[in-house]
């Protein structure tokens, strides 16, 4: 019995890690008021979260204040690459409903209100 107990146990922890693997490492967002980050995304708990590595501008990197700070928060794996958790975005203060995707090197996070029915969204690549 305790030989099936911890086949199951390895099985459902084991496929949620392998889940979240494809989102850790570092992407690159979008360009958005001007500026565009490194993000460095690896396990919380049993979530995911991206803290901000580095910022660039028009000028080339930047030191911001925001360098250090949790941009994607708690996201938890929902199957097939999928993530549900929240996103802060800095130019507004604000924490939204967060939706990612993570296929290959490229991933799509998206800030939702009213329930996850609006959203926005930015595409991210992998950065090498």
């Amino acid at each position: 019995m305790k030989k099936f107990i911890a086949a199951v146990a390895v099985a459902v922890f084991g496929t949620a890690a392998a889940a979240q693997d494809a989102a850790i490492g570092t992407w690159q967002t979008q360009v958005d008021d001007g500026a565009y980050a490194h993000i460095e995304m690896a396990q919380c708990g049993a979530a995911v979260c991206g803290v901000i590595a580095r910022t660039f501008n028009a000028d080339g990197e930047y030191q911001s204040e925001n360098i250090g700070k949790t941009l994607v928060i708690d996201m938890m794996p929902a199957g097939d690459g999928s993530y549900e958790g929240s996103v802060w975005r800095p130019s507004n203060d604000k924490i939204y409903i967060g939706k990612m995707q993570v296929a290959g090197n490229q991933l799509r996070l998206r800030g939702c209100i009213a329930g996850g029915l609006l959203c926005s969204s930015q595409d991210w690549v992998r950065v090498q």
